[in-house]
């Protein structure tokens, strides 16, 4: 049974549209199960009925005809309970309802699962025989698998079939894709659907007729991509970061002839054509890297893909063509998207970002947050290759895609992005204001830096100081651990941009999502492995080497703080403050006079919170990490589609354990800052000024927002509010008493509740 349930899945998987799907389904699923009839009735999304949409056996006249109210007959009781329902005599039953010139009246036997996809009932699928029996266990566990493993599939077909009928007649029903939202905002534009231009696994193999001239159109093919890519970066300077820009570096080395071009060249030296060398080479690596369990090595496999596309091209000469234009609003969407194909597109026309692969941590969520895209990734449903030139809807905020959408849900989303922009313009008057509220409490805002971030940017939006710079960044575009003298220099320029502000420079964090190409650590369960603090004090020698580059970065400076992360026990931290003292003492020795910064703890494990006392004890501060605690507490990978609903930064044990370690600081008179997205939440901000936050860190397109919201209440106000919504039990309660606290303070304009 399982391999023909894998067949039918492929099958279907390779359908037109919804169609062509169901008609795929009950054909193949009648003849599996040796039923007579297989029948498939759709929810429609406006009306609520389930709709007759496909049968073997029944009458097929009847199709797009036939539909039962929510609830009604058996089939309306298999999708309200939604669970199966077996009978071996169906019209004995009471909720038995006949749909005449169905043709269903000779069979007795029913079997009805529902269709669940993201706890969404599209349908049920039903089997029907004229004998009277009940179908057995292992009949009603197919039936259950199929449905399960058929309901992305349809839900994919479903929407891919809106948009082939707004193709066809202008007026297709509206449809909406759930992902994962990679950068904050709203965006209405045109779809620019970016596809390879060759198909690396479709080269055959066969032998070089002139290995000189293979060679030659080799070199020819790489010298082409090299400039490709040297103009990309041209057109992307002035909108990454140093350390974000030095990737492009990263894409020529691997071209390099000690790289993988040099293996390339092994290969047609060997008696291989070009393409098929590159081709052999390429998808070595690519599966290479997919297999591997960190999400950083998964997206390496995206860019390795899209070097050798581009050189195959090159190689097909399918790269002469005429130059692909974007239109005034460009929402570029792939299956997935790359840095280089981000900064192929005027900066100007850009508006928004749609990849059906990818998580909140890939490198084009990272630069579109940074520069303010919006942006949504994941969207497993989309059928991006049939949305070339369409009109496109993006919630960022939401992570949610519109396509088709009704008049007045346009017209809604207009008015959010119009209000977006409305409101940028009026936040820049608060540049220079600082972050005080009514009653004259101060709280000072400073930005996480790194990988998503631009210093000018952060210092232009005001920024106080740097609550997080993410020290892996130059180990995670390098070749090989840089040099202690190569992270001193780049800690120096970090340092220089914000003084006299302070720079909280977090030690290496790897592990979990984010692993080195040079030092892969491969684990089942990798955000409870070996990652942050416990891979450093493993290797001492690396975490020596770096915070000696951090110290000698801050001599005449005195604006380094240093911050340990995922510090799950005391031993860890005694472990660590010991190692810095001792490089500390090294770095005096050898006649360079500089003061030790202060060291803090990054509270973002369940250990960590109920020993917060204990950690402020012995560091200098605590600084939260929102994120990685949110995801702990709740044990919700936010980055996956299938759970990422339940990642709740309103959850009431997430607020008890924000309000715990403030506590455990102020008792020890240790401040207490925090940083993540929870952070640059203006609604979220209000909560954490009264729980007696002392710094707040977040993105620094979210500072203004959050100063204008802090600025326009009084802390009084706030304290009252968290009393409140500490006695609340659901995280919906919370946001709802947050949002309605912003409408009443004449901020509504920084609530982003769906729109549907």
């Amino acid at each position: 049974m399982l391999e023909t349930l894998r067949n039918i899945v492929q099958e279907v998987n390779a359908a037109e549209g919804l169609n062509d799907a169901l008609e795929i389904i009950v054909k193949r699923v009648r003849d599996a199960m040796g039923t007579e009839v297989c029948s498939v009735y759709m929810r429609d999304e406006h009306s609520g009925r389930l709709v007759f949409r496909a049968t073997e056996g029944l009458n097929a006249l009847q199709i797009g005809e036939a539909s039962l109210a929510p609830g009604e007959g058996l089939v309306g009781l298999v999708a309200s309970r939604e669970e199966p329902v077996n009978l071996e005599d169906a019209e004995s039953h009471p909720r038995f309802q006949l749909l005449k010139g169905l043709g269903e009246e000779s069979f007795h036997a029913f079997l009805g699962v529902p269709i669940i996809h993201q706890r969404d009932v599209l349908g049920v699928l039903v089997i029907q025989q004229a004998k009277r029996r009940r179908f057995d266990e292992s009949e009603e566990a197919f039936l259950v698998t199929m449905s399960a493993q058929l309901a992305g599939v349809i839900a994919h077909a479903r929407v891919t079939g809106a948009v082939q009928e707004e193709l066809r007649a202008g007026a297709g029903g509206p449809a909406r894709i759930n992902g994962i939202a990679g950068a904050p905002g709203v965006a209405i534009g045109t779809a620019v659907v970016v596809s390879p231009v060759a198909d690396l696994f479709a080269v055959p193999r066969k032998p070089a007729v002139s290995r000189r001239d293979e060679l030659r159109a080799f070199k020819a093919a790489l010298a082409a991509v090299r400039t490709d890519i040297e103009a990309v970066s041209e057109n992307l300077r002035g909108e990454m970061s140093p350390e974000d820009h030095a990737l492009f570096d990263v894409y020529l080395g691997i071209l390099g002839d000690s790289a993988i071009g040099g293996e390339v060249a092994r290969l047609i030296k060997a008696g291989q054509w070009a393409q098929g060398a590159l081709s052999e080479v390429m998808i070595r690596h690519i599966r290479h890297f997919e297999r591997m369990e960190h999400s950083y090595l998964r997206e390496r496999a995206v860019d390795v893909k899209d070097l050798g596309t581009r050189v195959l091209a090159y190689l097909q000469d399918e790269a002469k063509k005429e130059l692909k234009s974007y239109p005034e609003q460009t929402i570029l969407v792939g299956e997935e998207l790359t840095a280089s194909a981000l900064g192929e597109v005027p900066r100007e026309r850009l508006v928004g970002l749609i990849s059906v692969r990818g998580s909140g941590n890939s490198h084009v969520a990272i630069l579109a947050r940074a520069m303010g895209v919006p942006t949504v990734m994941g969207a497993v449903d989309l059928p991006y290759t049939r949305l070339q030139d369409r009109e496109v809807v993006i919630d960022g905020y939401n992570g949610i895609v519109h396509l088709n959408p009704l008049p007045e849900v346009r017209a809604r989303f207009q008015a959010l992005a119009d209000q977006d922009k409305a409101v940028s313009r009026d936040l820049e008057s608060l540049r220079d204001l600082p972050c005080e509220t009514l009653d004259g409490h101060r709280l000072p805002l400073w930005v996480n830096t790194g990988l998503m971030a631009d210093v000018t940017r952060s210092l232009e939006q005001g920024a106080e100081g740097v609550g997080l710079y993410r020290t892996e960044v130059p180990f995670l575009l390098r070749d090989r651990f840089p040099s202690e003298e190569e992270q001193r220099q780049i800690y120096r320029e970090q340092l220089e941009a914000f003084a006299p502000r302070p720079v909280t420079m977090r030690t290496l964090d790897i592990g979990g999502d984010k692993a080195l190409p040079y030092f892969p650590i491969a684990e089942d369960n990798p955000f409870l492995g070996w990652r942050g603090i416990r891979v450093t004090l493993d290797h001492p020698e690396i975490f020596l080497a770096q915070v000696r580059a951090m110290i000698k970065a801050n001599a005449g400076l005195g604006n380094l703080r240093i911050l340990l992360p995922m510090i799950s026990n005391i031993a860890e931290l005694e472990e660590a403050m010991a190692l810095i003292h001792r490089g500390h003492r090294e770095i005096v020795q050898e006649g360079t006079d500089v003061t030790l910064p202060p060291i803090g703890v990054m509270v973002e494990v369940p250990s960590a919170v109920y020993q917060a006392r204990a950690l402020a004890r012995r560091a200098d501060f605590l600084s939260v990490g929102s994120n990685d605690l949110t995801q702990y507490l709740l044990a919700v990978d936010r980055n996956n589609s299938r759970v990422a609903d339940l990642y709740h930064s309103f959850h009431p044990a997430v607020l008890q354990a924000l309000c715990a370690v403030v506590e455990a600081g102020q008792a020890e008179g240790k401040p207490v800052s925090i940083c993540g997205e929870l952070a640059g939440d203006p609604l979220a901000a209000v909560l954490l000024l009264a729980m007696g936050y002392e710094v707040l860190s977040m993105n620094a397109t979210a500072l203004p927002r959050v100063k204008k919201t802090l600025r326009s209440i009084t802390r009084a106000d706030a304290c009252a509010l968290l009393a409140e919504v500490m006695l609340l039990e659901h995280s919906a309660a919370v946001l709802q008493r947050l949002q309605r606290l912003m409408t009443e303070r004449g901020l509504q304009q920084f609530v982003h509740a769906p729109v549907a």
